[in-house]
């Protein structure tokens, strides 16, 4: 069985939209993309590294059409990108000209994905994908990039309608920015009790 590593940068309050640029994502009047920009450091470069190792990538069709636009045209900012297969959730697209994509279009086929042979699957921002796979009980590990900054609007991580779970931390990192680099694994079910007791 392969791993679901959900990868996303999200600010203080859990906002992940647009995170790369000012027109990444406007949808819904969002008017604060490329946050991120004013965060990098060296340590953060090298998280960044980490995270962008060569493993197969799986996105929601938004995320898909902003990576499809930007990376072929930039592969030498992320190794592998280009050799990795790309499997993408989407209910309107069917082809594209980037090589080495696939596309899904049920919780069942990414459930098939994720029973099958191979490596890591990594997915990267896809917010209603995210979420999906939250309801389905499909996320292994979180890495998460939280930034010193609340947005107040936009697209979050989590909603209303997450499967209950427990997660137990693999790693953390501060950057000389702010930024906390977090990375949970699951680990089962979720312990209540009482403080004190």
């Amino acid at each position: 069985m392969r791993k679901i590593i959900v990868i996303t940068m999200i600010t203080i309050d859990g906002v992940m939209q647009a995170p790369g640029g000012p027109e990444e994502d406007t949808s819904g009047g969002f008017e604060y993309g490329g946050w991120v920009a004013p965060f990098g450091d060296e340590e953060y470069g090298n998280v960044m590294q980490k995270q962008m190792k060569p493993a197969d990538i799986l996105l929601g069709r938004k995320t898909f059409d902003i990576f499809e636009d930007y990376w072929p045209k930039h592969a030498e900012g992320w190794q592998g990108i280009n050799d990795v297969t790309k499997y993408v959730l989407s209910s309107t697209r069917e082809n594209s000209d980037w090589e080495n994509i696939e596309f899904l279009s049920t919780i069942e086929d990414i459930k098939k994905l994720k029973n099958s042979d191979g490596g890591d699957i990594k997915v990267w921002g896809s917010a209603t994908l995210v979420q999906l796979l939250l309801q389905h009980d499909l996320v292994d590990e979180f890495a998460l990039l939280i930034y010193p900054i609340i947005l107040g609007k936009g697209k979050k991580l989590f909603d209303d309608s997450s499967t209950a779970a427990g997660f137990t931390l693999i790693e953390s990192t501060v950057t000389p920015s702010g930024v906390i680099a977090v990375s949970y694994k699951r680990a089962g079910d979720i312990k209540t009790g009482t403080i004190g007791e």
